[in-house]
C-alpha cells in the first residue's frame, strides 16, 4: 500500500509537467534571485544614507567651522587648523570645513596637504567649482601646471553663475608657479660622475 502512495499517477491531466515537485524545489529556484535583489537594495539604500546634503551637517561642526574661518582671517593659522579639525571630527561630511582647512594649509605653505584636502571635498561633491579652483591654484603653487589645467577645464564645464574663481585659476596658470618653485627646480642638476681609477 505504501508503494502505491509514493507513486504518482501517470495521467498528464492530473499532474501538469510545469509544477514543482516539492516546496524545497520552489525555495531553491527563487533563493539566488532573492539574495541578489536584497544585496542590490541594501547597497542602494546604504549609499543614500551616507550622503548628507550641506543642510544636514551637524550644527556643532558648522560652529567649529565658523570659528576656524574667523581664526584664519585674524591670522591665527594654528587655531584655525585646530577648530577646523574639530569640525571634521564632529561631522566628516562637512565639505566647507575641508575647503577652509585647505585654505589654511595653503597659507602655511603646505600645498600637497591642501591638494589632498580639496580632494576630500571633491569626493563629497565632485561638482564643487570652488574646490576645483582652489585645488588648481594649489597645484600651480606646487608647480603641477598640467594637473591645474585639468582642474580648469573641469571647472569651466561646471561653472554656470559666478565664475570669478575660474578666471583667477586661468590667470594663475598663465602666470605660472611662484619663483621659489622654479628656482628649486632649476638648482637640481644631474649628479657628476666620480672619476674612476684605472689600474
Amino acid at each position: 500500500m505504501k508503494e502505491s502512495m509514493d507513486k504518482r499517477p501517470q495521467n498528464r491531466e492530473t499532474w501538469p509537467e510545469s509544477t514543482p515537485e516539492t516546496w524545497l524545489e520552489t525555495v531553491m529556484r527563487f533563493t539566488p534571485a532573492s539574495i541578489a535583489l536584497a544585496a542590490v537594495l541594501t547597497t542602494v539604500s546604504s549609499a543614500g544614507l551616507t550622503q548628507r546634503p550641506d543642510a544636514q551637517i551637524d550644527p556643532r561642526s558648522i560652529e567649529w567651522q565658523h570659528a576656524g574661518e574667523a581664526a584664519r582671517k585674524s591670522g591665527n593659522l594654528e587655531g584655525a587648523n585646530d577648530a577646523l579639525e574639530s569640525a571634521l571630527a564632529i561631522d566628516p561630511r562637512n565639505r566647507a570645513a575641508y575647503i577652509e582647512l585647505a585654505v589654511v594649509a595653503r597659507a602655511q605653505g603646505l600645498q600637497g596637504k591642501a591638494i589632498r584636502l580639496y580632494n576630500e571635498a571633491l569626493l563629497l561633491d565632485p561638482a564643487d567649482v570652488g574646490a576645483l579652483v582652489g585645488q588648481g591654484e594649489a597645484m600651480v603653487e606646487k608647480g603641477a601646471i598640467a594637473k591645474a589645467k585639468d582642474n580648469l577645464a573641469q571647472a569651466q564645464k561646471l561653472c554656470r553663475a559666478d565664475c570669478g574663481g575660474v578666471g583667477q585659476l586661468a590667470a594663475a596658470i598663465e602666470k605660472g608657479p611662484p619663483p621659489t618653485v622654479l628656482s628649486v627646480k632649476e638648482e637640481i642638476t644631474a649628479p657628476k660622475a666620480a672619476p674612476t681609477e684605472t689600474p
